[in-house]
């Protein structure tokens, strides 16, 4: 199994609060532990809305996770093409936009995901409530190659994200616990517009979710 969603909040690492609330610890030892009785081979280190653009925590996790293993990080928009290439070197293949958490530029965002595109190759992946894609979809649409989290969270969006993955968007089926949707529908709509969209991850630890991975 490669498990596409994965958080890791280790305390030796800041982190801030988001809307009031603050995760507590899930080490690398926790997710091993609670995952023991799957096989599983690699998967994707995602940065959440507590850890900011910090990316210490994230080389950290990569280089003890080791082969297999990728991240996903919020990148400050200042940063360089210097810094863009040490990530990738530490094993970054993504950025993320999350629309959903946090205030964001989208524009900025944007240029920014070409630049890395360019120059390592990274995709896109997209935090986004279904309800704002239809105002975001002609930016997000301009992305050469993205993902959207959590099967776009509601209902509403859903033909808008069935387009886009019409035109190669990927989809999460993460966050079961956390959606407001049918699940089994909409998985079974984006298998049919395109059997290759979905990837499967826990999203552990499932942080303010209805309720975790099981």
């Amino acid at each position: 199994m490669f498990d596409a969603h994965v958080h890791i909040f280790d305390p030796r690492f800041p982190l801030a609060e988001n809307d009031g609330y603050l995760p507590g610890p899930f080490t690398i030892a926790d997710y091993r532990k609670r995952m023991s009785r799957f096989d599983i081979r690699g998967g994707a280190v995602v940065s959440g809305s507590f850890q900011g653009t910090d990316q210490s925590y994230l080389k950290a996790a990569l280089s003890e996770l080791g082969e297999g293993w990728v991240g996903v990080t919020a990148l400050d928009l200042e940063a360089t093409d210097e810094e863009i290439v040490d990530l990738d070197r530490a094993g970054v293949r993504a950025l993320r936009f999350n629309v959903k958490r946090a205030a964001a530029d989208i524009t900025a965002m944007t240029l920014q995901a070409l630049r890395a595109h360019d120059l390592v190759g990274w995709h896109v992946e997209v935090y986004i409530d279904g309800k704002m894609l239809t105002s975001l979809q002609p930016v997000i649409s301009k992305l050469p190659a993205f993902s959207i989290d959590h099967l776009g969270m509601s209902d509403e969006g859903l033909p808008y994200l069935l387009d886009l993955v019409d035109r190669g968007a990927r989809v999460k089926a993460t966050g079961f616990g956390r959606v407001s949707m049918n699940v089994a529908n909409t998985l079974r709509r984006i298998h049919a517009v395109n059997p290759e969209a979905l990837m499967f991850g826990t999203d552990l630890p499932g942080t303010r979710a209805g309720r975790p991975f099981r």
